[in-house]
């Protein structure tokens, strides 16, 4: 394991470990190890405790994660690849380099959800935009010579 004296080792977990999953496991062995809550020996109990604060301590803050995770070689690009070979679409037989089985199946990030919010919006605005100059100007919304006479 090429993890096997790191921080995540002593907090029994992999680098890929969200911010959630390191403070449970912090939570759980800080009870664990604590020297007033313990049968573990002073000495042993102590220094427990101390690598374990001293691993969540760089682990909970993120620009001291991302520097520990660099000096061990480990690297959050890596985390998520896509395919190394293709894989054949079942509904088209099409051949596909995509991190998802469908590349159309995929979920809307919150930039792109945003980025539809404000377009619709921007769509209803001119559309009442339009009827309301149209309105004060006197105009007719629907012209007479769209309806039959």
């Amino acid at each position: 394991m090429p993890f096997a004296n790191s921080h995540y080792a002593i907090l029994g977990l992999h680098p890929s470990a969200s911010v959630i999953e390191i403070r449970r496991a912090y939570r759980e062995l800080s009870k664990r190890y604590h020297p007033d809550t313990t049968e573990l020996p002073s000495t042993l109990a102590t220094a427990k405790f101390q690598s374990l604060n001293e691993a969540y301590g760089v682990l909970s803050n993120p620009q001291t994660r991302s520097l520990y995770d660099l000096k061990i070689g480990y690297s959050r690009l890596n985390v998520i690849q896509a395919p190394s070979e293709p894989s054949k679409d079942p509904k088209t037989g099409q051949w596909s380099t995509s991190a998802y089985l469908d590349a159309s199946d995929r979920p809307l990030s919150g930039g792109e959800l945003f980025a539809l919010f404000i377009l619709g919006l921007t769509l209803v605005g001119c559309l009442v935009l339009a009827i309301f100059i149209a309105i004060v100007r006197g105009d007719e919304v629907i012209p007479n010579t769209a309806l039959p006479q």
